[in-house]
């Protein structure tokens, strides 16, 4: 168990563990008396929040939504920010950032199930690649604006990011490759997959 002493090890339990907390799951029970899990898209994610609680209260649906928004993206935000103070090697944050996300695809406390990968994804990448994530939100926010999809609006801001990480740092500073960036987009695409197959089909639904 001497690996467990390692400082990257350790943090890369503590991305995945905090990555796990399942915000929008807890916030909707605590202040809505709702299990989410059981309406909507059985997401935990802000989307499944709004789109469950909006029936019966759509103020306190919106604000919950909002609050789900900024803890998830914060759950790798905060681990990334404190590796950074201790002085981590850029390899190890990538790999924190990837833990982070399947934290809270595959939650430990939800046997393995979980969000999408959206917001926390997002999270971790403003840390990383700021201007691309920048970017990517904008189209997130267009996309958002004129589709009312929310899984279409989150895969074509995926791709924006993906674009333009490629043009802006052709080769990512420190490690020389956008393998964690490719890992983190094909776990986000992978719980979208449900989604992807609804749009083809024409049924996703739309959130108004």
């Amino acid at each position: 168990m001497d690996f467990l002493t390692n400082i990257n090890i350790q943090f890369y339990i503590i991305a995945y563990l905090v990555g796990g907390i399942p915000f929008g799951l807890l916030i909707a029970k605590y202040f809505a008396g709702s299990d989410i899990r059981q309406s909507g898209s059985g997401s935990i994610g802000a989307t499944n929040v709004l789109r469950v609680l909006k029936e019966s209260n759509p103020t306190l649906a919106k604000k919950l939504a909002i609050i789900t928004l900024a803890l998830d993206a914060l759950k790798g935000i905060s681990v990334l920010l404190v590796g950074k103070f201790l002085g981590l090697s850029i390899e190890t944050l990538w790999a924190i950032a990837i833990f982070a996300v399947i934290g809270h695809c595959f939650s430990p406390y939800l046997k393995f199930e979980g969000g999408k990968g959206v917001a926390t994804g997002a999270g971790v990448l403003f840390v990383m690649l700021p201007i691309e994530t920048l970017i990517a939100l904008v189209a997130w926010f267009i996309a958002g604006k004129v589709l009312k999809v929310s899984s279409l609006s989150s895969l074509i801001a995926l791709i924006a990011l993906l674009v333009s990480s490629f043009i802006i740092h052709p080769n990512i500073e420190g490690i020389k490759t956008h393998a964690p960036l490719l890992i983190i987009a094909f776990i986000i695409v992978y719980k979208h997959i449900p989604n992807i197959m609804r749009l083809f089909q024409g049924k996703e639904s739309k959130v108004i």
